[in-house]
């Protein structure tokens, strides 16, 4: 299974030649909801093929087709699945990611893909990370107000302390050198050494994982971090970390003591409060900026100023569609309908192009949206 951290933005937005294969989906976690899945699943190939058609010889469309019909008949794939799905493909390459989100059913055919719905994944305001920590292993895990599941540590994040590189082992050593103490009193020295070689180790193995979670984990898509730990692991943490997403409010208990859905819905109720003030925060910063001319929600206007270079933030409606084309050279925007093959989400395009000139792109709940457009845009000058 793809990584969607991984690929997004560079790997889905490079361009390549087309045409371009969107297929989303919702899925279903459990049985036997899920057995509805490769069912729906299909129904989507054959929109994807009803487009092609339009503009594509046979030859071409199955080519294209094939690595979907093969997912289809994967039994294994299906057998275990999130909230949504989305599959990519084009002329060699092809993408399948299971989603954390529900997701509308869509098949697009265009020239580049339709990732929309994946910014509503990794843009959202409403991400975050929860880092289940003991003295002995370290867990990851990603959600958002609506699922919460545990990720697969990447390579050179450290799950225990054996994964550490450079570990010294000082709790062997301490035990073998004092281990044969005769007195009361060198007995107990030996076991205060000994914990004081557990308490580095503890040390060692919190900063690894601090700073292998940052790296690996928080560069490409920072989020607020919320601890899961016992109460006595919680000061060590804070006190060698230098991860500046790790949050104030916290879970003081670990993971492993309560249910996925009573972890989620603690975890929630600590970021939310995150989560509004950032949204509070990007609709205050547009207001402000469109007082001074430094901002807009008009989708022509916007155009002109993705090619300047001009946006700094781009805020795009969640469940909003725009068909039509933009046109990265000349900034033109251009209106049509979606059931043709040479025709995407407006919006989704737009935010693509930002993104590919460094700026930030926000997606935002219909309700919390400043404007109607579907669109706003804060410009950096």
């Amino acid at each position: 299974m793809a990584s969607l951290t991984d690929d997004f933005p560079d790997l889905l937005l490079e361009s390549r030649e087309g045409p371009c294969l969107s297929l989303y989906q919702p899925t279903h976690r459990n049985h036997p909801d899920d057995q509805q899945d490769p069912i729906r699943f299909r129904n989507g190939i054959k929109l994807l093929e009803n487009s092609l058609r339009r503009d594509y010889p046979n030859r071409e469309i199955r080519s294209l087709l094939g690595p979907f019909r093969e997912l289809a008949d994967n039994r294994t794939f299906w057998n275990t699945g999130l909230d949504g799905l989305a599959v990519l493909g084009a002329p060699g390459f092809f993408r399948a990611y299971r989603l954390q989100r529900s997701v509308p059913e869509r098949a697009v055919v265009a020239d580049s893909f339709h990732v929309k719905p994946l910014l509503r994944m990794l843009q959202s305001a409403d991400r975050y990370r929860v880092l289940g920590l003991s003295r002995h292993e370290a867990k990851l895990f990603e959600g958002n107000r609506d699922a919460l599941d545990e990720v697969e540590l990447l390579p050179g994040v450290p799950r225990t302390p054996a994964d550490v590189v450079g570990d010294e082992r000082d709790v062997e050593r301490a035990t073998r050198h004092y281990g044969r103490g005769v007195s009361g009193k060198l007995a107990r020295h030996g076991t205060d050494v000994k914990q004081d070689a557990i308490d580095r180790e503890t040390e060692r193995f919190f900063r690894a994982v601090d700073r292998a979670v940052l790296e690996h984990h928080g560069a490409a898509q920072p989020m607020p971090l919320l601890l899961a730990a016992l109460p006595e692991n919680h000061h060590l943490f804070r006190r060698i970390s230098v991860n500046r997403s790790l949050a104030a409010a916290a879970l003081y208990a670990h993971p492993d003591s309560m249910s996925i859905d009573a972890l989620r819905a603690r975890a929630w109720e600590l970021v939310q409060p995150y989560y509004l003030e950032r949204l509070a925060g990007l609709v205050a910063a547009f207001e402000a900026a469109r007082t001074r001319q430094l901002a807009s929600a008009d989708l022509s206007d916007i155009g002109s100023a993705v090619v300047a270079g001009r946006i700094d933030t781009l805020l795009v409606e969640a469940e909003r569609v725009v068909a039509g084309r933009f046109d990265p050279h000349s900034g033109a925007v251009q209106f049509g309908e979606l059931v043709s093959p040479d025709t995407d989400d407006l919006l989704d395009d737009l935010a693509e192009a930002v993104l590919r000139r460094g700026g930030e792109v926000v997606v935002v709940p219909t309700e919390r949206m400043p404007v109607k457009s579907g669109v706003a845009a804060i410009y950096r000058f």
